[in-house]
């Protein structure tokens, strides 16, 4: 597949998140504690979900640009080789002395995975490296961000962002609840939309109910949200209410970065004017296309794609 071809929608997305390489590596099945197993693959693919996202959403055919930064190693050339060839704006992506992120990827025969992070580079992105980007965030339309950089710099981002700004808190970590309530969208697993809740209103336990979870991160002051339920799809809440997503069942062969291809999906609709719920069938459709192949980047879908159609209600 080649870079997206299509027009580029109204807006563009600013993505503030990680650069990593992936070693990728395929076993039977996931080992246990102290157990060694035979595996196959050790590609390094460019990875990190920041670049994910910005290469999904540029795959798609929107005008991106990556804010992030890279080491100064030679894993650095294969972690931007994706952004380069997506079209993505590398002009705010520094480069800081030492290792490039790093993420080790194991993926079972099912097609789940596990992830190990090494921050590398990406820990650099503080908040003044951030702020040194203010003039391109405060003009995009789609400022997305996840938790693979350092609180600061997340935290520095409600202030610069004068579209919409799409947050990804993977992982979780303590923030600052006003920043947790300018998210709109939020988007989180029913475990992330947990640890989310018990930040915005300590003491209260996250409802089992997807639909009372995202009605109680409403009624926590987020102004929209995003509850994603892998097989079952997603719940999309906001102003116009709580509406169910349905799936697009593929026969998965890896969702190593699917997540993240949903995420760039949404901001792409997001940017070009579509609501909440459009936005989000489309991207069901795109990060179910991503888990039909391998690695992250390398499966995303461009303009051009047959995507796979959504379950029926």
């Amino acid at each position: 597949m080649t870079a997206a071809t299509a027009s580029s929608p109204d807006g563009t997305i600013v993505v503030v998140g990680s650069v990593n390489v992936d070693l990728l590596a395929q076993v039977q099945r996931h080992p246990r504690p102290g157990e060694t197993l035979h595996g196959t693959g050790g590609q390094m693919l460019p990875g990190g979900k920041g670049a994910n996202q910005a290469v999904a959403a540029a795959r798609l055919g929107a005008r991106v640009a990556m804010v992030g930064a890279v080491g100064s190693d030679v894993q650095a050339e294969a972690a931007l080789s994706a952004l380069r060839e997506a079209g993505v704006d590398l002009g705010h992506v520094a480069e800081i002395e030492g290792p490039t992120g790093l993420a080790i990827v194991t993926v079972a025969e099912d097609g789940e995975n596990s992830i190990v992070v090494i921050a590398g580079a990406n820990d650099a992105m503080d908040a003044g490296r951030v702020r040194a980007a203010a003039e391109v965030i405060s003009a995009a339309r789609i400022v997305v961000c996840q938790g693979e950089i350092p609180r600061d710099g997340i935290e520095a981002l409600p202030a610069l962002v004068t579209g919409r700004f799409l947050h990804n808190p993977a992982p979780v970590m303590e923030l600052d609840p006003a920043v947790l309530r300018a998210s709109d969208p939020l988007v989180v697993n029913q475990h992330e939309a947990g640890l989310v809740l018990a930040q915005l209103v300590p003491g209260q336990e996250a409802p089992e109910d997807p639909d009372a979870v995202v009605a109680a991160l409403r009624a926590a002051g987020i102004p929209s949200a995003v509850l994603t339920l892998g097989a079952d799809g997603s719940l999309v809440a906001d102003q116009a209410g709580v509406r169910r997503i349905p799936p697009a069942p593929v026969e998965a062969v890896d969702t190593t970065g699917s997540g993240d291809a949903f995420i760039g999906a949404l901001a792409l609709g997001l940017a070009r004017g579509d609501d909440l719920a459009t936005a989000a069938r489309l991207a069901s459709r795109v990060g179910a296309f991503a888990a039909t192949g391998e690695g992250a980047q390398p499966s995303y879908p461009t303009a051009a794609d047959a995507l796979p159609p959504l379950q029926e209600a």
